[in-house]
């Protein structure tokens, strides 16, 4: 009789955590997040304490303290778009957190996209950044199926930024479109106003499913300046817009509350009787999951440990196994490695992140050894610098990605990528078709993707490698993220190089002296366009996360994938062969 093998999948971490480069990166890391904590406290206080105040005075609670009665007790918020317009519009005074709190969080059990104005910023109101961050919330409700809550205390359009909030496609008449899509689809959405809520924005809550109402709220198309300036009709706003008017005579709010306490109670009430289609999560089987326990499924090593793989500074080389990384955030810490001799460069393979079965494309930082298979120096072995995507790591993430899609498992993409190699060994090789052929199953790809940038992500490696315009589910980024067409280097040195042969042209010929200061300053500009936090200002990232909490963040990440249990039918199309 044969006997039963155990499969040992296990990943041995080989991070020597004694090494002085391991130190140094550590500490520069762990200061570096010590910043971009401070920050983040600096954007959560919204419009600052005299705000507050004010909206204290009004009987009304801040954004922040609302959230905390919301929430189920002891959980938190994933929040998104934390950084949105950050150092934007500062000749208005700027848009912390573009004035509108957005995230998942568990209410009455169940996961929920939150959406809640901050008050204390412009009285809520709306800036273009702020339409953006409210619709990036409403498109990831729409692809996971996420019942959303609003939390409206808004004045509406920002006018001396009209033109930028009103007109376009993705503009701020698309919020109500979404609602009306979203209820169309069976997601659920329960809107409170929790103050002001006027003009086009008035429309909100009333596409919604579920209308509550505090008193001493105003809803209305018109407040009593404009009415009257319109139609001559003198009127206070409880009169015209007011709760108890809503709830007896015009019939359009479902609940009226006395206070903010009483209305989030009743918002945690309705949530809780939510009922739940069929193949929703937790029922879901087409994504393949199982059950997970905490303590048996943890990895095998620390999630801080991975404060000492990189150099967080601009420019750094950094070269590092990324299955470090992979063991620190899989279950276990198995992984089983798909192609592991073939296009070493890309590591691809399968495991379970918190009980939920994934595939995952991840570019290896070391220099890795391969055999030529075609073009000039076929059958030597040459050197392939860590980070770049190579013919054979292209065509294998391919044929992987396409097999997940067979296998319906949900991809998670970690970026650390250079791009394409370049040169007359990979043209012949085949590099553009290879990548066009990642490229594709990436664009065609109908599993759920999540997309983490963990160093950089440069030029048209991090589209093959799932970038924001290739529909991640979700795009994260660690603070050692690099986020650009090319390194601050390259490009310095290219445009610099321009810039002196166009000053030459002029009859101008720089000192060596001048052409450094010129590429100083040029990559000072590039590197800081380059920093995550200036992507996650525009919402090109939902959010910048703590390395050591990148399993945790997956994890519900995976939770809300889990959600719309719908895979339309895998079709590549014509594909690179």
């Amino acid at each position: 009789m044969a006997e039963s093998v155990q499969l040992d999948n296990r990943l041995t971490s080989v991070l020597d955590r004694d090494s002085a480069r391991f130190k140094v990166n550590r500490d520069a890391l762990l200061q570096l997040m010590a910043t971009i904590r401070e920050e983040e406290y600096t954007i959560r206080q919204g419009g600052g304490a005299r705000s507050a105040e004010a909206q204290h005075a009004k009987g009304r609670l801040t954004v922040r303290e609302r959230l905390k009665l919301l929430l189920d007790e002891g959980s938190e918020l994933l929040e998104l778009g934390l950084w949105a317009a950050h150092g934007m519009y500062g000749e208005y005074g700027g848009a912390p957190g573009a004035g509108v709190v957005t995230g998942l969080g568990r209410v009455s059990g169940r996961l929920c996209m939150i959406v809640a104005n901050d008050a204390t910023v412009k009285a809520g109101a709306f800036f273009p950044m702020t339409a953006k961050k409210v619709l990036r919330a409403q498109t990831i409700a729409m692809e996971n199926r996420i019942p959303t809550l609003y939390l409206v205390d808004s004045a509406g359009v920002f006018l001396p930024l009209q033109e930028d909030v009103f007109p376009d496609t993705d503009d701020f008449g698309r919020i109500f479109r979404n609602n009306a899509v979203m209820s169309a689809m069976g997601i659920s959405q329960i809107t409170a106003i929790m103050g002001m809520c006027v003009a086009g924005g008035a429309y909100l809550p009333v596409m919604t499913d579920t209308v509550l109402m505090t008193e001493g709220s105003g809803l209305f198309l018109a407040g009593p300046s404009l009415v009257q300036a319109a139609i001559g009709q003198k009127t206070d706003a409880e009169e015209l817009g007011g709760a108890a008017m809503h709830a007896e005579i015009s019939g359009t709010v479902d609940f009226k509350e006395p206070n903010d306490h009483v209305c989030l109670a009743r918002m945690r009430s309705l949530v809780g009787k939510m009922g739940q289609r069929a193949g929703a999560e937790p029922a879901a089987e087409i994504f393949r999951r199982r059950a997970f326990d905490h303590e048996r499924d943890a990895p095998r090593y620390a999630a801080e440990e991975v404060y000492g793989l990189l150099n967080p500074a601009p420019g750094a080389t950094n070269i590092y196994d990324m299955r470090e990384v992979i063991a620190r955030i899989v279950d276990r810490s198995e992984f089983d490695e798909y192609k592991e001799e073939f296009g070493r460069t890309v590591l691809c393979g399968y495991a379970w992140i918190g009980g939920h079965a994934v595939g995952i494309v991840a570019n290896q930082k070391t220099n890795q050894s391969q055999r030529v298979a075609m073009g000039p120096a076929a059958g030597a072995m040459r050197i392939e610098v860590g980070g770049v995507i190579y013919t054979e790591g292209a065509q294998k993430a391919a044929r992987f990605i396409m097999d997940c899609n067979q296998n319906l498992a949900p991809l998670i993409f970690l970026h650390d990528v250079n791009g394409f190699m370049v040169g007359k060994d990979a043209e012949w090789s085949g590099i553009i078709r290879a990548g066009a052929k990642m490229v594709t199953a990436v664009s065609t790809s109908v599993t759920p993707k999540i997309a983490v940038i963990v160093g950089g992500s440069f030029g048209a490696g991090h589209y093959a490698m799932c970038g924001k315009a290739y529909d991640p589910r979700f795009l994260f980024a660690w603070p050692t993220a690099r986020y650009a067409v090319m390194s601050g280097a390259s490009a310095a040195a290219t445009l610099a190089e321009v810039r002196a042969k166009q000053l030459e042209r002029n009859g101008k010929k720089l000192s060596e002296g001048e052409k450094t200061a010129l590429q100083d300053e040029i990559r000072a500009g590039y590197d800081a366009q380059a920093d995550p936090r200036y992507g996650a200002a525009r919402l090109w990232i939902d959010a910048i996360i703590d390395p050591a909490r990148t399993r945790e963040v997956l994890i519900a990440a995976l939770e809300a994938c889990a959600l719309n249990p719908e895979a339309p039918r895998f079709n590549p199309g014509v594909i690179q062969t």
